[in-house]
Formats: C-alpha cells, sequence, structure tokens
C-alpha cells in the first residue's frame, strides 16, 4: 500500500515525493503489486499524480484504493480509474462496509463491463461473505480475516486509551486467523 500518511487523500508534495519513494522501494523489494489513491480538493480521482504513480510502478499491476469510496461521484471516478489503466478498484460501495454499500458495488460492476475488476472490501466476514458475492457479482473481494487475541499482560491501567476512542483495546492484538481465510475461501469457491 502506498499511503504515506493517514486521513484525507489530497496529498502535499512531501507526501508525494514520500510516494514516489515507496513506490520503487516496493518495486525493488520485489512487490507482486501496488495499491494507491489519490484525489484533488474537490474529490475527484487525481489523474495526473495517479499517472504518475502508475507510470513508476509498472510493470506492476496497480490496484486503487478505498479513496474510491470518498470520491464525490463513483461512477465518474470508475471512468477515470479504467482511462488511467488501473486493474482494479477497492470499495465497500462508498459505504461503511461492502455489505451496507452492496447497491453501489453491483451498479459499478455492472458499469465497468469487465473493463477492470471491482474488489468489494469493508467489513466482510465468514457471515455476510456469501451475500455480497450474490448480491454484487464480484469475482475477487479483500478481507481483513483477523481475529482478536487477549494480550497476556496482567497489569492494565484501564483508565488510559492510546489514541481514539474507538481504537483497538490496548490488551487485545489483532492477528491473522488462517481458519479465517480457509473458511473465507471456501465460501468464495461455493458461491462462484
Amino acid at each position: 500500500m502506498i499511503r504515506p500518511r493517514g486521513g484525507d487523500f489530497l496529498y502535499s508534495d512531501q507526501d508525494v515525493e514520500v510516494m514516489r519513494r515507496d513506490v520503487e522501494l516496493m518495486k525493488s523489494h520485489g512487490a507482486d503489486g501496488l495499491v494507491l489513491g489519490a484525489l484533488t480538493e474537490d474529490g475527484r480521482v487525481d489523474a495526473e499524480l495517479c499517472m504518475e504513480l502508475l507510470a513508476a510502478a509498472r510493470p506492476l499491476p496497480v490496484t486503487f484504493h478505498r479513496a474510491f469510496d470518498v470520491a464525490h461521484d463513483p461512477a465518474v471516478a470508475l471512468e477515470t480509474l479504467v482511462s488511467l489503466g488501473f486493474e482494479r478498484v477497492l470499495t465497500s460501495g462508498c459505504d461503511s462496509s461492502a455489505l451496507e454499500g452492496l447497491p453501489v458495488i453491483k451498479r459499478i460492476i455492472d458499469q465497468a463491463k469487465g473493463r477492470i475488476i471491482i474488489m468489494p472490501g469493508g467489513g466482510i466476514t465468514e457471515r455476510n461473505l456469501q451475500r455480497i458475492l450474490e448480491g454484487s457479482g464480484a469475482q475477487e473481494l479483500h478481507c481483513s480475516a483477523r481475529s482478536s487475541r487477549d494480550s497476556a499482560m496482567k497489569f492494565r491501567n484501564t483508565c488510559v486509551t492510546m489514541g481514539a476512542a474507538f481504537s483497538a483495546p490496548e490488551y487485545g492484538l489483532k492477528v491473522a486467523d488462517v481458519s479465517k481465510v480457509r473458511t473465507l475461501n471456501a465460501i468464495a469457491r461455493n458461491t462462484l
């Protein structure tokens, strides 16, 4: 993922320089593909910056990340991404989760007509995967497949949180869960 910071997707000159270096670093370390995205101040795809980063990333495949979900007009954004040559777009359907954004995901898959892969992502679990695949017609999807694991810390100061109130608990860890990956793959195989 080529993303110099959290927050919005309108990047400063300094952010762009970090992104350029990160593209080169990822390529030199054997990345199989890159994920990136940038918007203009009016919420459109920053075609100029994306074109520059795509050129630097080639021959690697490049996915446009969920900046798509906060673009001004998803239909226009999709056409821009197709014209720029992105291989896929990761989206929650411009909503908080792929399940909530399912109508938009379906609409942009229909609009894409196979010119770009639409990859639903955001809140996909073994409970909603089949519904998302069947409701969207997507052929690929993105999910974190993580589980929570309790920290080994014995002493816990429950009066202190590190960061936002909605962040992960300080005494819980998010870890990759191979069994969830296997379950999600099995559901997808049976659905597609």
